[in-house]
This record gives C-alpha cells, sequence and structure tokens, in this order.
C-alpha cells in the first residue's frame, strides 16, 4: 500500500505500521522526509472527497469512478470494514440522503478522510479515506470505509448526527498555532495504545487531554477520558491494521484500524488538537467480528437483537 512507504522520523511510519514508541516529547522528522507531488493538493483532495460524498448521496458511481486508477503501478481497491470487497456491492453503491459530512485532506500520504451521517432509507455513520496515487495524484488508488449501522457500538445516528453539528472544527488559520503531523500521529496511536499493546501502561500519562475534552461514541457524549482504562486494557495486544490521514489545519488524526487489542472490531477514531490539547475525539465503532471479551460489543448479540456490551 502506497502508505507504508512513508517514515515521517524514528520509528514512526505513515500507514498501517504504528510508531515503534510514545514518547511526550516531538519527534523531529528525518531531514529526507519525503513530500508528496506537488500536484496532490488540499484543493484537489478535498475536490475528490465531495464527488465521493455525492456518490454516496445517488448511489452511483459515475463520477468517482473515473478517477479510480488501472495503472500498472495498481488497481483500484475497495475496502469496507476491514475486508476487501467489490465496490458494486459496497455500501457506496447505495443510495443515502447525507445528512452530514465533514472532510480532511493530507497531502503527504496523498489522501483524504470523510465523516458522514445519513439516516434513510436507512441510518448508517461512514468513515471513508481515500488514497491516491503518488506518481499520479489525480487517480484514486483504495476507496476505504468503516461503515456502522443498527448494532454497531452504542450506535444511533440521530445522536451522533446532533453530536457533531454542535462541534466546531474549523480550519486552524495560524500556522504556528497548528500540531504537527508528528504530535497528531504520536496522539492519536497513544490514544489506542490505550487499549493494549508494549506503549499501554504509560499512553494515558503522556496523552494530552484538554478541559473541556468530549467524546462522541455513537449515542454517547461524554468526557473524553470517561470510562477510559488506564492502559494496557488488552495486555500485549495492540490495535493493527491502522491506516492515516492526518491533516494539520484541521489539528486532526483519523486512523482506521481493527481493534484487535479487544477483539477484531473494525473502528475509526479521529481526534482533534487545540492549542496543544485533545479537544474532540470521534469514534465509530462496530462489533466484534470474531465472539470477543464482556468489554467489547459482539456481532452474535447484535444479530439476536440484544444490546451491545462494554
Amino acid at each position: 500500500m502506497l502508505y507504508t512507504d512513508f517514515k515521517l522520523g524514528s520509528g514512526l511510519v505513515l500507514g498501517v505500521l504504528t510508531i515503534s514508541t510514545l514518547t511526550s516529547s516531538v519527534v523531529t522528522a528525518a531531514p529526507t522526509e519525503p513530500l508528496a507531488s506537488a500536484a496532490c493538493t488540499r484543493e484537489a483532495l478535498l475536490a475528490t472527497a465531495e464527488k465521493y460524498v455525492a456518490a454516496q448521496n445517488t448511489g452511483k458511481l459515475d463520477d468517482l469512478q473515473s478517477l479510480f486508477s488501472t495503472s500498472a503501478s495498481g488497481d483500484f481497491t475497495y475496502r469496507e470494514n476491514n475486508q476487501i470487497a467489490s465496490i458494486q456491492k459496497g455500501v457506496i453503491s447505495k443510495a443515502l440522503k447525507v445528512e452530514y459530512s465533514k472532510s480532511t485532506a493530507d497531502t503527504v500520504a496523498c489522501a483524504s478522510y470523510t465523516e458522514l451521517i445519513a439516516l434513510t432509507p436507512e441510518p448508517y455513520v461512514i468513515a471513508t479515506q481515500i488514497r491516491h496515487g503518488l506518481d499520479a495524484p489525480e487517480t484514486i488508488t483504495m476507496v476505504d470505509s468503516i461503515v456502522a449501522t443498527t448494532g454497531a457500538l452504542f450506535f444511533n445516528a440521530t445522536a451522533t448526527l446532533g453530536y457533531f453539528r454542535s462541534e466546531s472544527w474549523k480550519p486552524i488559520e495560524n500556522p504556528s498555532s497548528r500540531p504537527s503531523r508528528e504530535v497528531l500521529q504520536q496522539a492519536i496511536d497513544g490514544y489506542l495504545d490505550l487499549f493494549g499493546g508494549p506503549n499501554g501502561a504509560t499512553a494515558r500519562s503522556r496523552l494530552p487531554f484538554g478541559s473541556p475534552c468530549e467524546r462522541v461514541e455513537g449515542s454517547r457524549y461524554i468526557n473524553c477520558t470517561d470510562g477510559m482504562p488506564a492502559g494496557g486494557l488488552g495486555g500485549s495486544k495492540e490495535s493493527s491494521m491502522r491506516r492515516y490521514v492526518i491533516d494539520e489545519v484541521m489539528g486532526s488524526a483519523d486512523v482506521l484500524c481493527s481493534f484487535t487489542a479487544v477483539g477484531n472490531i473494525p473502528d475509526s477514531h479521529e481526534l482533534r488538537i487545540e492549542n496543544g490539547k485533545i479537544r474532540y475525539v470521534h469514534t465509530i465503532t462496530l462489533c466484534a467480528i470474531d465472539d470477543g471479551p464482556d468489554w467489547g460489543p459482539s456481532c452474535k448479540a447484535a444479530k439476536a437483537g440484544k444490546s451491545t456490551r462494554r
């Protein structure tokens, strides 16, 4: 995958790999840090994200599909809930009335992240990363979505819509006030590490939670630290399949992953940092593909019509 090719600093990798250690200091980027193509602009990435939202509204892929890569360096791939799938059978091919969308752009990874909510004809909360070719930024190499609907953790699309609309996610206009790429990735990795992995035991003490700091988790709108583990809930297991979109202008970092620390659970976590502190956290978490621990939501329970567990 394209996003596995970029090293931002010692032990810090952009893509499915996680940082090897989490420290409280800012990681210094290597002098040879690669830059995305000059053609991979913020404006172009966000324009493509708008086409994606339009496609989801209509269930028609025409405008978006014209951008899919068919180059020798790699054909287009569609991934839904951490599984490679046919886009014609995916949720993107289903017309949904999009009530809300927010997009961020990562010009280093040449990727965008879009969070959207639909209430009809069925309720959905969807997290989507769109990746472009670094050698051909006008093409799309992957659409990668975490798709939550009835049965997902604390799912209530109407409540989530209200919470998202109440928040302010304006661009951080002053460049000197923006968190660095390294700080954003450290924060999002540290947040996942709270639930398990070699850095879990000390992750919480090194996360810069602000006051206030709100977390949206389906039907719940709570303080970021409410109910959070002290660290290492999943023991040595850490969340895997990490794919990042990091946007310094928005102070945002999103990671799609498998929430392996507590079960094989497709998941999206996004956070926003303002004035050096975590201000918002958005989680979109499905139920466990495997019948996970009591902490996690169970697909078996959801299919049986039972409430999810935590």
